[in-house]
């Protein structure tokens, strides 16, 4: 496993679409795993495989919570309902906040390491977490999205 380098805006792969995954072997294992040890090694709560310099439909989440890691392969919103406005930042926009209206709720679909098609549902911080991710797959940051950006000290004691 490794740390992998963050693409940092404004790289292109940020900003394209990405790839169905179709092939589910040891070097999709092995990406998750690194994507895992990045997204830790510089403290997020998720992280996408475009992040890495990847053009995949891939994502991890991990948001400290009894949900554990999430590994996102071709994930599909199928449902979302409610409205929350809270922070969010980037790994690749590091130092950057802003405050972002999405749904509370939602119902994803999506495929584990496997290929094995799940479904699941998540609110609040998780469901924030796990869309933020799922608009990098289709190349859109959350800097198109934010309401007003924010200072870091307006952060203490916020999840970001």
């Amino acid at each position: 496993m490794a740390v992998k380098k963050i693409v940092m805006f404004p790289n292109e792969v940020l900003e394209r679409s990405c790839e169905t995954v179709t092939v589910f072997d040891k070097k999709l294992t092995k990406l998750l795993n690194d994507m895992y040890d990045t997204m830790i090694a510089f403290d997020g709560v998720g992280l996408a495989a475009p992040q890495i310099g990847i053009g995949k439909r891939i994502a991890v989440v991990d948001i400290d919570d009894e949900m554990g890691t999430i590994e996102l392969i071709n994930p599909i919103l199928l449902s979302f309902s409610g409205e929350q406005i809270g922070p969010e930042g980037c790994l690749s926009f590091p130092g950057l906040y802003g405050e972002v209206n999405r749904p509370f709720s939602i119902k994803v679909q999506a495929q584990n390491r496997r290929g094995k098609t799940f479904i699941m549902e998540a609110e609040d911080f998780l469901a924030r977490a796990i869309l933020h991710e799922m608009d990098h797959l289709d190349g859109v940051l959350f800097t198109s999205k934010v309401i007003r950006y924010l200072e870091e000290e307006e952060l203490e004691g916020v999840e970001s």
